[in-house]
């Protein structure tokens, strides 16, 4: 099938004709995609659509895949010195006399390397980012070094993947594979891919699929054995290399990259929360991170400073391009939890009732470091402005990778003197605001099946009773005990929650909260004095977003920030009374 928009043409090499698709405007840098296996070119076509908005991109089918011819003979039709030739002979045909910008998949990543470390390709390469394909050399090593000094850790490593290639060992069998693959193999492919991949449904695979299989397996005849067992000692890089790694990839374990510095002087490493066909399921992401790293090596060819766009700080390979969405984002923890995603490179969805508030947050993040930011007014009580926001930020955004549920109200008063309408405000905004925001957003992560990750502002309040805090401390453990609930739940679907529990944090929350039961002079002295008491603590809402970010890292389920925080939940586990005794003491306000 054609790819929209795409002009095709055909290139002779080496005794096939490869189909050959263009986007975008040809005077632009030139990225070329290459697909893996049981995969044609149209793998791609979310990624390319993007990427075409920047650059001129160029798919091409493989060697006995999608529209290209079948070698004759198959056996030894598919080694890797020919797929070289056949990337040589496109990359002269659409960028001649200029290097392109690589990028490959599975068993594109794995050819790929191939191009980016032969020396007869030296300098038609400007950039190489691999995802979900090893070089066949680096892995022959890798097992070799394993295999000379078997540690038990090593020896772990060797099961490990050993048992996650098991479907290598199965295209090795004569002629099976082939007829798995004609048959009913080929049939339910797509709906396989549905249900374990969350692969949308649409226009991939193509109807192809069952032959382009068949010939594909001998990619790995051809080439696996031969290379694992006499791996090139002179595989290293001559350009600039991106590392993706899917950590939810069923076929290839993260291990095999542990060594991947020597081989590749120019690394960057991502790592992305996703299985393995992310071309499919994380086409944004993936066109962000490609974007990002083809520009500043543009730039550094040009021999001009590279544009700020590279995400920095100790978080920047695990967050970088992904879709964060953080409630209450117009000051205190929420801004500083959206800037610090910022600074890693997130793209930011600021959400606040104060639409000025929330505008300075999304423009500011866009200068720390984010990609994109947008600012969305909405009131988290509100379930129907929360649902349209759900709408809006899944279809013009993307689906969200970690919600932060930030947004919250203070109430400081007696049982006796809080109104229910009190109750109403503060359980409105500190639950209800949380329960919308895991309904709807948490359903979006679920129906996409790879995994994200929720953080829930709750409280030190949560597990520390007072008697001058029903209201606000019952709303936090509400939130705890929901985050707690929630994290069992979502287990099973990789979508972590964490429960983020900070103690006096100098912000703004301080001067807002109302006091029940005094009147408005009264209730305007207690601001006052309770915002110079939490100035003089003067904790940094900083602190607590770099918490949030550990938490998402380590799928933590409970965070107490603070000394104090974590003082009271020491307490709350192994000396309750203490606790209740505390609770009874009059607040010095």
């Amino acid at each position: 099938m054609s790819i929209d928009g795409a002009t095709e043409r055909w290139v002779r090499t080496g005794g096939v004709e490869l189909c050959v698709a263009e986007l975008g405007d040809t005077a632009r840098p030139t990225v070329l995609l290459v697909h893996g296996y049981p995969d044609s070119k149209e793998v791609w076509t979310e990624v390319a659509g993007r990427l075409a908005e920047h650059f001129h991109v160029v798919l091409y089918d493989v060697r006995g895949h999608g529209r290209s011819s079948v070698p004759k003979p198959l056996r030894g039709g598919f080694t890797l010195e020919k797929l070289t030739d056949d990337f040589l002979a496109v990359a002269d045909a659409v960028s001649p006399g200029k290097p392109v910008h690589l990028v490959g998949h599975d068993w594109g990543s794995v050819q790929a390397w191939e191009f980016v470390t032969v020396k007869r390709t030296e300098g038609r390469i400007a950039s190489f980012t691999s995802m979900s394909g090893p070089s066949l050399d680096h892995f022959g090593h890798w097992i070799k070094k394993r295999m000379a000094r078997p540690t038990p850790r090593r020896a772990a490593q060797l099961l490990g993947q050993g048992a996650k290639s098991w479907y290598v060992y199965m295209l090795h069998t004569p002629v099976l594979p082939e007829l798995a693959w004609r048959g009913p193999l080929g049939k339910q492919w797509p709906k396989i891919l549905q249900r374990v991949e969350k692969v949308p449904a649409g226009d991939y695979p193509t109807a192809s699929l069952p032959q382009d299989a068949a010939h594909g397996a001998w990619l790995y005849r051809d080439n696996v054995r031969a290379r694992l067992r006499r791996p090139r000692s002179d595989a290293y890089a001559h350009a600039p290399v991106q590392l993706i790694t899917p950590i939810g990839d069923i076929f290839l374990s993260q291990r095999l990259y542990d060594e991947l510095d020597q081989w590749a002087p120019q690394l960057v490493r991502r790592s992305l929360p996703a299985k393995h066909w992310v071309p499919r399921t994380r086409p944004d992401q993936l066109a962000a991170w490609i974007t990002e790293f083809v520009t500043a090596n543009e730039d550094t060819a040009a021999g001009v400073a590279p544009r700020n766009t590279a995400a920095s700080g100790p978080y920047a390979d695990r967050f970088g391009g992904q879709l964060v969405l953080v409630t209450g984002a117009a000051g205190g923890i929420g801004r500083a939890t959206a800037y610090a995603f910022a600074e890693a490179g997130a793209r930011i969805v600021a959400v606040d009732r104060d639409a000025e508030g929330a505008a300075r947050t999304a423009e500011m993040a866009r200068l720390i470091g984010a990609p994109k930011a947008w600012a969305e007014t909405v009131d988290v009580s509100d379930e129907q402005e929360m649902e349209k926001l759900a709408e809006k930020v899944a279809t013009e955004y993307g689906i969200v990778d970690v919600l932060v549920n930030n947004a919250g109200i203070g109430l400081s008063g007696s049982f006796l003197d809080t109104t229910p309408e009190d109750w109403k405000k503060v359980l409105d905004v500190n639950l209800w605001g949380v329960i919308h925001g895991c309904r709807l957003f948490g359903r979006q992560m679920a129906d996409r099946g790879q995994g994200g990750h929720i953080v829930n502002t709750a409280s030190a309040a949560a597990y520390q009773p007072s008697r001058a805090l029903p209201a606000y401390s019952t709303s936090k453990a509400a939130v705890l005990m929901l985050s707690e609930c929630l994290r069992a739940e979502f287990a099973g679907q990789g979508i972590g929650v964490s429960a983020i529990c900070p103690g006096f944090v100098n912000t703004s929350i301080t001067s807002t909260a109302r006091f029940a039961g005094v009147s408005a002079d009264e209730e305007k002295r207690r601001q006052q004095k309770t915002a110079r008491l939490y100035g003089l603590r003067n904790y940094p809402p900083e602190k607590v977003a770099d918490a949030v970010l550990k938490a998402v890292v380590r799928n933590q389920a409970v965070v107490p920030v603070t000394p104090e925080a974590r003082g009271a939940h020491f307490l709350s586990r192994f000396a309750p009374r203490t606790l209740r005794a505390i609770a009874r003491m009059e607040p010095p306000l």
